[in-house]
């Protein structure tokens, strides 16, 4: 016999809550959070990303909107396919639905009368200790819709006299056989594609993603993942690989007006190792404008401390005094702006992966001409086991004098 159905709706990968300007890793709020109360509580887990291939994907999303019997939305960054689907749910079924929403951000006036499991995502990771406590609120959320049975849908509690949509039981299984072989689904090539890019293969990994790009080609953080690891790759060859990248990205960057700093990262990544090769002041003006945006817009510390490097080298390259003057100038006021940011938010975490911020606040106190603060924070960065390509960024970053780490 099947088991129970519980269907999640939500964004996946680095999505950014634009109202905030914080940007939330959603795929650790499912594999630490959602997926493992649910599977406790008796149900097969599936996430909206794993329907997405060709054949099957109108007609399974609606299946399981209709007829599953669980579903959580989780509307952090309020997705609008995550609203749209959970509105969908809504209309379809007047109970067994759960809504979760991290606990920065606005909840929308038609939502904000409904129950809510809310909980605090750190943006990089769920700590340990809140998900273990959120799993347990989700759990004890779900038996408790089970016993009560109660109406949880806006639609159905205010018009008493609609009937719930009815999907045949044939056209659902149907659905479900077919959603239950996994192996050639998104989230599949995603889950492969991040253990190759963990291990620095950076190609395949690439591969990967262009195959998960392909199936949902609106899918933002697909695109960035697959131009990442097409450029880290250096295949056939540095230059190429970083123009092949500039290509893919090119799909959703658009000068002045992209405002997802993920995607300005990345393009300052792009444009200013191109720099490095071909020299050309036009490219690191490129790269120091994406960067800017991305930490103006954010706050977001990558793109400040890479805006911070971009302003060092214009500094070493410009025979402009008063441009030397500037860039000297904001890469400092840069940094310290960052030191002091990231200094506070350590003291607030709880247990985050704290190791790009360690990173970050080791090179920044280098530059800052901080060396005890710098050896110390990067001793805490290296305690975290960072893989090799991670090591390799991160000495990039450090000033050449003292770059005598041992990789």
């Amino acid at each position: 016999m099947r088991s129970k159905l519980c269907f999640t709706i939500m964004g996946f990968g680095k999505k950014t809550d634009f109202s905030t300007g914080k940007t939330y890793d959603l795929d650790k709020t499912y594999t630490n959070i959602i997926k493992p109360a649910v599977e406790r509580c008796g149900y097969t887990s599936i996430r909206a990303d794993e329907i997405q291939d060709s054949g099957i994907i109108d007609k399974s999303m609606y299946a399981l909107l209709v007829r599953a019997e669980l579903v959580i939305a989780d509307i952090t960054t309020l997705n609008p396919n995550a609203i749209y689907e959970l509105g969908i749910r809504h209309a379809a079924r007047p109970n067994h639905t759960v809504i979760l929403k991290d606990r920065e951000g606005k909840i929308p006036f038609d939502l904000d009368h409904n129950r809510f499991l809310i909980y605090t995502h750190l943006g990089d990771d769920v700590g340990a200790s809140e998900a273990k406590a959120c799993q347990q609120r989700l759990e004890e959320l779900i038996r408790a819709i089970e016993e009560q049975n109660g109406t949880d849908s806006p639609l159905f509690e205010y018009l008493t006299d609609i009937t719930p949509h009815k999907l045949s039981d044939r056209d659902y299984e149907h659905v479900i056989s077919r959603l239950l072989q996994k192996e050639n689904h998104v989230f599949a090539f995603s889950e492969r594609a991040k253990a190759l890019k963990a291990s620095g293969d950076f190609l395949r990994a690439a591969s990967l993603w262009e195959k998960a790009s392909a199936i949902m080609p609106d899918e933002h953080y697909f695109i960035q993942q697959h131009a990442l690891c097409v450029y880290k790759s250096e295949y056939p060859s540095k230059e190429t690989a970083l123009i092949s990248a500039l290509t893919i990205i090119s799909k959703i960057y658009h000068e002045d007006e992209t405002n997802d700093p993920e995607t300005l990262g990345l393009v300052g990544a792009i444009y200013k190792r191109l720099f490095e090769i071909n020299g050309d002041r036009q490219t690191l003006s490129l790269a120091i404008n994406a960067y800017k945006r991305g930490y103006l817009l954010s706050r977001n510390y990558y793109s400040g401390e890479n805006y911070a490097s971009c302003l060092d080298i214009l500094a070493k390259t410009t025979n402009d005094e008063e441009e030397v003057a500037f860039s000297k100038f904001e890469a400092k006021r840069t940094r310290r702006e960052i030191v002091a940011s990231l200094s506070q938010q350590i003291e607030d975490s709880d247990d985050q992966d704290l190791k790009w911020a360690y990173a970050t606040l080791a090179n920044c106190s280098f530059h800052l001409g901080n060396s005890d603060s710098g050896l110390r924070f990067e001793a805490m960065f290296l305690a975290k086991n960072p893989d090799q390509w991670e090591i390799d960024t991160y000495l990039a970053h450090k000033p050449k004098a003292l770059s005598k780490l041992e990789a």
